[in-house]
């Protein structure tokens, strides 16, 4: 299986269990590795034979801006099944990063990754 990767798709939204986090939302950054088979777009050069990974971005952007959940866990799943809702994609590897997640100690990032697949 070939891959298409995004990295670094950043967003706001307003995730979180805690009241400040829905008010004042917080950055989000997405990566996302998409498990497709691209050789027939290669043979032919043709863009509607592969996924159009400037649509994903968007659609994953509009995912983490829209409605708010409590975990990181559940934006990761949403992500997900918008991504395996493109024809050919098979399989999706999505990692949420919360950078400015609410921890009282020194931290870089707080990441949360999943890999789905159709199944």
């Amino acid at each position: 299986m070939d891959r298409v990767a995004l990295r670094g798709l950043r967003a706001r939204g307003h995730h979180g269990v805690f009241p400040k986090e829905r008010e004042e939302g917080q950055t989000f950054i997405v990566d996302l590795v998409l498990g497709l088979d691209t050789r027939p777009a290669a043979a032919d050069d043709d863009l509607t034979k592969t996924v159009h990974y400037g649509i994903v971005a968007e659609e994953v952007v509009a995912v983490v801006q829209g409605d708010a959940v409590n975990l990181i866990e559940t934006l990761a799943e949403r992500i997900a099944t918008t991504c395996l809702r493109h024809d050919g994609v098979q399989e999706v590897e999505v990692c949420v990063h919360k950078p400015d997640a609410p921890i009282t100690v020194p931290f870089d990032d707080v990441t949360v990754t999943i890999i789905r697949s159709r199944a």
